[in-house]
This record gives structure tokens, C-alpha cells and sequence, in this order.
């Protein structure tokens, strides 16, 4: 019989926030510039000129780079940590939420 321990809540979400900013901070830098599939079949199909700009397109996060960085593999791993940062930010409030709200019930 193994006598194994499961791993702390708290260390599992540290080692993953820290092997998500690495894949985000990193490995971004080696993602393909091509187009994705939606991209290439409106090329295909002629009608790639008609699509219009997101409401975001003029953010400084636009296009998968942080804007007024001309270093394409810094601005699109920099962007990549900001975005997995800003998803730590909301689900950390959204647990927060919910501990809150069970508590109230109990």
C-alpha cells in the first residue's frame, strides 16, 4: 500500500500560476504568425475585406502585443503574462465571492 500525500490547494495553484506564466511569458514567442483558421478560410472564400476592427483593436493589449513595444517577442510574452495576471485577479475575486457566499448560507 502507498502512503502518498496529496498536495496542498496552495501548492497546486502556485506551481500552476508559475508553469502558466511561463508557457504565457516564453513559449508565446513561438507561436505561429500565420493566420488561424477563420482567417484563412475568409482569404480563401474572398471575403476577408469585409470584416471590421473589434471595439478593441485600439487597446493596449490589441492584437496579442502590448502596444508601444516594437520588440515583437517581448510585447507578445509581456502581453501573454498581463493577460494570465488578469485571470488570476478575477478568478482569486470570484473565490473570494463564492467563500463568502457559502459561508452566508451555512
Amino acid at each position: 500500500m502507498s502512503t502518498r500525500t496529496r498536495p496542498s490547494t496552495r501548492r497546486l495553484v502556485v506551481v500552476g500560476g508559475l508553469v502558466s506564466l511561463l508557457v504565457a511569458g516564453v513559449l508565446s514567442v513561438f507561436a505561429s504568425a500565420s493566420p488561424d483558421g477563420l482567417e484563412h478560410v475568409a482569404g480563401t472564400l474572398g471575403f476577408a475585406d469585409t470584416a471590421r476592427d473589434s471595439a478593441a483593436a485600439g487597446s493596449p493589449l490589441a492584437d496579442y502585443g502590448v502596444g508601444g513595444i516594437s520588440n515583437g517577442a517581448l510585447s507578445g510574452g509581456l502581453a501573454g503574462v498581463l493577460g494570465v495576471l488578469a485571470t488570476a485577479v478575477v478568478m482569486a475575486g470570484l473565490v473570494l465571492l463564492l467563500r463568502r457566499l457559502g459561508r452566508g448560507r451555512g
